[in-house]
């Protein structure tokens, strides 16, 4: 497994190794000792998955006050995964990071607590896992608007499909603090 860090500190892409032959291929997804050797979650309480078809826009979610880390990976088709630092006092607040995650590449995407979340599906069609550190919880589910110009997240689609919720989550700025989390040096 490698571990490649990005841009946004705690934010990391993971390489599992794959071990592949003329039947098809095999890797390990998760191992709770390995994962917590390198500073990784060691559990989970909730697994998901969603199918979304080509131009769907999932995001900027999060949720607050009870947080859900997140290792996301794509099953089937190719997506643009982004993460936002949406902690307030954090250094790189308002600042994001996009890996393209994909059935062919296998790599996986850890989104600590504290960051907002989203995708964008570039294949005809994408099958999306998410592993979360916590249950969902409807009532604490909440987002940042996917175009806010103040993080300007660079989507490779101008014209997404998206959800009633998303096209009008609020901007950024406009969040109270207290729904927002904290960052903890």
């Amino acid at each position: 497994m490698k571990v490649i860090e990005t841009a946004l500190p705690g934010c990391v892409v993971i390489e599992p190794a794959v071990f592949a032959d003329a039947r098809g291929f095999f890797l390990e997804t998760w191992n709770a000792e390995r994962f917590a050797a390198l500073g990784l979650p060691s559990s989970f309480k909730q697994s998901n998955i969603s199918s979304s078809s080509k131009g769907v826009l999932r995001g900027l979610h999060y949720q607050w006050p009870r947080p859900q880390g997140k290792l996301v990976s794509v099953l089937e088709g190719e997506v643009y995964d982004v993460a936002v630092d949406i902690r307030r006092g954090s250094p790189t607040f308002g600042k994001w990071e996009a890996v393209v995650l994909s059935a062919g590449n296998r790599r996986q995407f850890w989104i600590p607590e504290g960051f907002a979340h989203g995708f964008a599906v570039l294949s005809e069609r994408a099958v999306f896992s998410y592993l979360c550190t916590e249950v969902y919880l409807k009532d604490f589910d909440t987002g940042v608007r996917w175009n806010d110009a103040d993080i300007g997240v660079d989507w490779p689609i101008s014209a997404p499909t998206l959800s009633a919720k998303d096209e009008n989550a609020p901007f950024l700025k406009d969040i109270a603090e207290d729904r927002l989390p904290v960052y903890l040096p």
